[in-house]
C-alpha cells in the first residue's frame, strides 16, 4: 500500500461523523503492518486526520465494565485470572442479584458512563443462566444507558433474545492473531468466535470486538488482528484494544510490558483501518502514564472503560480520568 505523502497542517478538514454509507475498504495484513512499521509522527498524522474525518476529536465516549458472574471458568484462556484451571485468587462467586447490578449501574451514570457492560465468566451460557441476564439488560436499559454484554459463545436463538430484550452491544474479542489463537487458548478456536459474531449481527445488536496486545505476538500477528476485524463485512462498532494484565498464576504471567508506543502505534493502526468505529483504551489503561493516554487519545482512541475496576483487574481510578480529561480540554459522550 502506498503511504499517503504528508500534508500541512492547514490542509487538515474538521467533519462532523460521516453519515454516509461507505463500503469498508479490504486490508491486507502487510497493508496494516505498512502502517505499523510508518514513522510514529507520520502514523499518528495520518491517524489524526482519518479521525478528524469521522469523529470530534476532543470528544471521548465512556463504559463501565461490571463482572455479574465472577471466576470458575472452564477456558483455558491463558491470559484469564477467571479460568479455574489457574490459581490466581480468583474465587468462584454466584451470580450478583438484579438490584445490585441496577444499583452499579445506577452509579456508573451518575459518575458519567454511558455504556454499561455486564461480563459472565462463562464458556456461553445456558439457557437458565440466559434468563436473569435479560432482566438486567431491561432493567439497565430503562436507566437511558446503553447495554452491553460478555457471556462467551452464544448458541442458535440466544442472539435473538438479547435482541429482544434490548441489548445495544455484544462483546466477544478475538483476541490475537489468528497464527497465535492457538497457543494461548486450546479449548475453543478463533473460529468459534467469528461463529458468535456472525450470530451477534445476524440478530441486529451492534458488535464490540477488539484484542489483547503483548501476549508474544510480532508486529505482523498485530496487523493480521486489525486486519481480521476491519475485513469483517461490517466491522465493530466498537474495537476495545487491550494490553495484556500479566496476572500472577495465568501461563502469561511473566510476559514483559508492551512498549507505550507500540500500543500507541495499534491504536493508530486501529483507527485507520476501521475510521468509522470506537476504538476503546481497555485493560492495561492503568499501567499507562497519562502522556502515553493522551498519545492515544490524538491516534485516534475515543472509548474508555472507566471506573476503578475491568472484571477482576484494576483500573485509572475516577477522579483521576476526569482529571486527565479536564486537563486534555476533552469532552464526554
Amino acid at each position: 500500500m502506498t503511504t499517503t505523502p504528508p500534508v500541512a497542517a492547514s490542509e487538515i478538514k474538521i467533519h462532523r461523523k460521516s453519515t454516509e454509507p461507505q463500503a469498508p475498504q479490504r486490508w491486507s495484513v502487510e497493508e496494516v503492518q505498512a502502517l505499523l512499521d510508518m514513522p510514529l509522527m507520520d502514523l499518528i498524522f495520518r491517524a489524526q486526520q482519518v479521525h478528524r474525518e469521522h469523529f470530534d476529536p476532543n470528544a471521548v465516549q465512556r463504559s463501565t465494565l461490571l463482572s455479574i458472574k465472577t471466576g470458575g471458568c472452564s477456558e483455558d484462556c491463558g491470559y484469564c485470572s477467571q479460568s479455574k484451571r489457574y490459581q490466581t485468587g480468583v474465587e468462584k462467586e454466584e451470580m450478583l442479584s438484579l438490584d445490585e447490578v441496577v444499583e452499579k449501574a445506577r452509579q456508573a451514570k451518575e459518575a458519567g458512563s454511558s455504556r454499561f457492560c455486564m461480563g459472565a465468566a462463562w464458556r456461553g451460557p445456558k439457557d437458565k443462566d440466559l434468563e436473569p441476564v435479560l432482566d438486567m439488560v431491561r432493567e439497565v436499559k430503562a436507566l437511558g444507558l446503553e447495554t452491553c454484554v460478555t457471556l462467551g459463545m452464544l448458541r442458535d436463538g440466544q442472539a435473538e433474545k438479547l435482541k429482544a430484550a434490548g441489548l445495544d452491544y455484544y462483546n466477544h474479542n478475538i483476541d490475537t492473531a489468528p497464527e497465535l489463537y492457538g497457543e494461548i487458548i486450546t479449548t475453543h478456536s478463533q473460529a468459534d468466535r467469528f461463529d458468535t459474531l456472525d450470530r451477534v449481527r445476524d440478530a441486529g445488536i451492534n458488535v464490540c470486538s477488539g484484542g489483547i496486545i503483548g501476549m508474544g505476538e510480532s508486529r505482523r500477528g498485530r496487523a493480521a488482528m486489525i486486519a481480521q476485524l476491519a475485513n469483517m463485512e461490517t466491522p465493530p462498532e466498537s474495537v476495545p484494544i487491550n494490553s495484556l494484565v500479566a496476572v500472577e498464576g495465568t501461563p502469561l504471567a511473566d510476559m514483559p510490558r508492551i512498549d507505550p508506543f507500540e500500543f500507541v502505534r495499534t491504536i493508530a493502526a486501529a483507527r485507520i483501518a476501521m475510521p468509522t468505529s470506537y476504538v476503546r483504551l481497555s485493560a492495561g489503561r492503568r499501567e499507562l502514564t497519562d502522556e502515553a493516554q493522551a498519545l492515544c487519545f490524538l491516534a485516534g482512541a475515543n472509548s474508555m472503560f472507566y471506573g476503578d475496576k475491568l472484571l477482576t483487574t484494576g483500573n485509572p481510578d475516577v477522579d483521576g480520568d476526569n482529571a486527565l480529561l479536564g486537563r486534555l480540554g476533552m469532552k464526554t459522550v
